[in-house]
């Protein structure tokens, strides 16, 4: 499977809820079911809108690190789907102060300020 397919299979919150139970990483689900929890998203929808907004607006250097990842793997679909759900949490947490309320539930960023 392309990156490119990764990401538009994704893009349906059934496949992203298959990818994500595909992974068998506890603490990765952990830190997921967190955050859509926080947005008011289930964690297929977190995924799903995660891996858009990397595909949106990852730098240059996670494109690299995410083929990089890929290329290094047993399972490149694996790797990519793990980076890009530690892309979007990463993202999340440094974009959420402590104070902020999301009130934009189901857009899987945080609310303008």
């Amino acid at each position: 499977m392309t990156l490119g397919a990764l990401l538009a299979r994704l893009e349906s919150h059934q496949d992203a809820a298959a990818a994500l139970e595909a992974l068998r990483d506890l603490p990765l689900y952990a830190e997921v079911a967190a955050m859509a929890e926080r947005f008011g998203e289930t964690p297929a929808e977190y995924v799903a809108l995660g891996a858009a907004r990397f595909a949106n607006g990852a730098g240059d250097e996670d494109w690299l690190a995410l083929i990089a990842a890929m290329e290094r793997a047993d399972d490149p679909g694996q790797a990519a789907l793990q980076r890009l759900v530690r892309w979007a949490i990463a993202k999340d947490r440094a974009e959420l102060s402590p104070s902020c309320e999301h009130t934009c539930a189901g857009s899987g960023a945080p609310a303008a300020g």
